[in-house]
């Protein structure tokens, strides 16, 4: 029995923009108070739901794999921080996490537990299931605990809208001391000694554009205005130093920076601005007690670090330390008494290089060496500045993550704990190698190829192709515990690490925005000719996957080329991008014009996003199956971009329902990220890839 999918009425809209009129017939699906959208999003939810009901035994079978792979009560690495052992501890059966802290008695010898029970004298700080009680969603914004370990401020969000609500506890008493403050952006740090919250707010288009001064335990009405950025390019992150003596501002544009600093513990203390903004030139500050140490790109796109005084207020005081290596991406700089860790991009993968404190400087710096190849390393959470050890963390694309200690006196690298895979799974199966593809300018574009060792390049095996290329973002190697039930289906699962990404340094990332943002598609095509190609995916059995900006490179790619792919899964998609980045007043867009250009008020970059925007470029022609997901109260990307195209995909393209058809999902309790518990997570994952497994022709394992 046929089913026929949902028809979304057509209603005449115009836009006209330089000398261009369109009709939009689908922009009246942006009102999500409308009756008529909310019935319009149920009976796709409906119609999806129809067209999947065969895979309700492979979703059941996913999630189950998955499930019996996690060990459900688990708990972190416990992190020293004072008095105190920080770890978070999860428990069979409960969706959210308890976050938690326990006396260090005696030597500061990590403990490590096995089997996720509580560590002696356990103190829960946040317990997410309790407070997820009566909500569909449910997530922490930040949390910090004052210098003196005497309070807590964390934020939470029950609607998926990144808009939190504030709450500050008494941790010696478990005395709830405040709830005043609410609706509020990222970022929370304690200041005036412990006294004062400072906060920010966001504006309509949800930049974090003000920083509030709260006096904790009074009404919210008589909090004060610390600090205002007007210039809509620019966006307020906030955060305190190691040390806890400097609370610190971080404001930047896609291309520009500045950074503040005020007194942690003055009451009432003014932020100084470390060096005035200057167009086009990036800097990270990090306090190391009596100095800053600063990552600029004055000089090199490519990123130098540098040493200054604590009172720096010129760049010309920046007294150069390192410049990199060919090749080489500095990022950012972590201060340590004994060490400076510089944090960079080498050979395509995150690395680290220690700068051994030497008297008032630095000496020479040394790498530190990762096991294994494609196996990216980070530091891992090292809170205290005086430590003689070092968090880090590493993983590949077929081994587990794995925290180690890094002791500084011997270069010594204690594993703590590897994360634990349970069932009858042989890790020693799979592979992961990096393979170029050919981009139509010539290019050499990385492609990362994971399978199971028995999986041959034989032209005959199903393969999902994932890609992501915007913002400088890097798919840099992570292990995935649910990536194992497509492996063990014999599917080949790529990573395109195209321009518009930053895997191999800004230059990469350069390649792949504003004017050059076409590579970003082409180089995804020409990652998709390869694996077919080289014999690595056959040339019917080959998906695309990507989120946000990669729902983008997902929807303009299936344009450029729709017959290169049997199905295509575009998450929360940034599909409708021009008519989106035409509106400042939506959220993100001014910022985004130092990604995208200025389509608003440059006819040259609206002609150029005209070309590639995915929902103004639909042809009349066979298009993959495809499969939609969105989130009602998603912020970043509305889910009026995927129900437009969806709606033109629709009423455009010639393909048989039946054969290839056209679907979308929406969660009504969610935001960008999705489902919010993790077994809710894990059943959307298992919706999407049997989803995808089915179009394949790989569902069974």
């Amino acid at each position: 029995m046929s089913i026929d999918p949902p028809i979304a009425a057509r209603r005449a809209h115009r836009r006209e923009h330089h000398g261009e009129v369109v009709d939009d017939a689908y922009e009246w699906l942006r009102d999500a108070d409308d009756p008529a959208v909310r019935a319009y999003l149920a009976a796709e939810n409906d119609y999806a739901e129809a067209m999947t009901a065969h895979l309700e035994p492979v979703r059941g079978a996913i999630f189950d794999e998955i499930r019996s792979r996690v060990q459900e009560s688990d708990l972190t690495v416990p992190v020293a921080s004072g008095p105190w052992w920080y770890y978070t501890r999860t428990v069979e059966g409960q969706q959210y996490a308890l976050h938690c802290r326990a006396p260090i008695a005696g030597a500061r010898e990590v403990p490590v537990l096995t089997d996720g029970s509580a560590l002696p004298g356990e103190q829960i700080l946040i317990d997410g299931e309790a407070l997820a009680e009566g909500h569909d969603f449910f997530e922490i914004g930040a949390s910090t605990v004052s210098a003196d370990h005497r309070l807590l401020a964390y934020s939470v969000d029950v609607s998926g809208d990144e808009r939190y609500d504030v709450t500050v506890v008494d941790l010696t008493t478990g005395e709830i001391l405040d709830r005043a403050v609410t609706g509020i952006g990222y970022g929370l740090a304690f200041a005036g000694g412990g006294r004062e919250l400072l906060y920010t707010r966001v504006d309509d288009a949800w930049r974090p554009h003000e920083v509030w001064r709260h006096q904790i335990g009074a009404s919210a009405e008589a909090d004060e205005l610390v600090f205002s950025e007007p210039d809509e390019r620019f966006w307020i992150g906030l955060d305190t130093s190691r040390d806890d003596r400097w609370v610190c501002l971080a404001i930047g544009s896609k291309t520009t920076s500045e950074w503040w600093l005020a007194d942690a513990i003055e009451p009432g203390a003014a932020f100084r601005c470390v060096t005035p903004r200057r167009d086009g030139v990036e800097y990270g500050v990090e306090v190391a007690r009596d100095h800053l140490l600063i990552v600029h790109n004055t000089h090199t796109r490519e990123g130098e670090l540098a040493i200054a005084p604590l009172t720096t207020e010129r760049a010309d005081q920046w007294q150069p330390l390192l410049e990199p290596g060919e090749g080489e991406r500095f990022l950012g700089v972590e201060a340590f008494d004994r060490v400076a860790v510089l944090v960079l991009r080498h050979g395509g993968l995150p690395t680290l290089r220690l700068l051994p404190r030497l008297g008032e400087g630095y000496d020479t710096p040394k790498a530190v060496t990762v096991p294994g190849d494609l196996t990216a390393i980070h530091l891992g959470d090292t809170p205290e500045p005086s430590t003689d050890r070092l968090r880090i963390v590493t993983e590949s694309w077929t081994q587990p993550r794995r925290v180690s200690d890094l002791v500084l006196a011997t270069d010594e690298v204690i594993l703590l704990r590897e994360q634990p895979v349970r069932g009858e799974v042989d890790l020693g199966a799979f592979r992961a190698t990096r393979e170029w593809a050919t981009a139509p300018d010539g290019t050499a574009v990385p492609l990362t190829i994971v399978r199971h060792r028995d999986v041959q390049p034989d032209g005959s095996a199903p393969g999902i192709l994932y890609g992501y290329g915007a913002y400088e973002i890097s798919m840099d190697p992570y292990f995935s515990v649910a990536r194992l039930s497509l492996l063990q289906r014999g599917v080949v699962w790529a990573v395109a690490h195209v321009r518009g990404g930053g895997e191999l340094g800004r230059g990469w990332y350069d390649d792949g925005k504003m004017a050059a943002k076409a590579n970003t598609f082409s180089d995804f095509v020409a990652c998709a000719d390869h694996l077919v190609q080289s014999g690595w995916v056959a040339p019917d059995r080959l998906a695309a996957e990507g989120g946000s900006a990669g729902g983008l490179l997902i929807g303009a790619a299936v344009n450029l080329a729709p017959d290169r792919f049997a199905a295509v899964h575009a998450a929360v998609p940034f599909v409708d991008a021009l008519t989106t980045v035409l509106r400042p007043e939506l959220p993100l867009t001014v910022m985004e014009w130092e990604e995208w250009g200025d389509p608003l008020h440059d006819a040259e970059v609206y002609a150029r996003m005209r070309a590639y925007s995915p929902y103004e470029n639909i042809a009349a022609r066979d298009y993959p199956a495809i499969l939609a997901t969105t989130s009602l109260n998603d912020t970043r990307v509305s889910y009026t971009e995927p129900a437009k195209w969806i709606a033109r995909l629709r009423a455009t393209v010639t393909n048989d329902p039946v054969r290839r058809p056209i679907l979308l999902r929406t969660e009504l309790e969610a935001g960008h990220g999705g489902r919010s518990g993790r077994y809710d997570a894990w059943r959307q994952v298992a919706w999407e890839w049997s989803w995808l497994l089915d179009r394949i022709g790989a569902a069974r394992p």
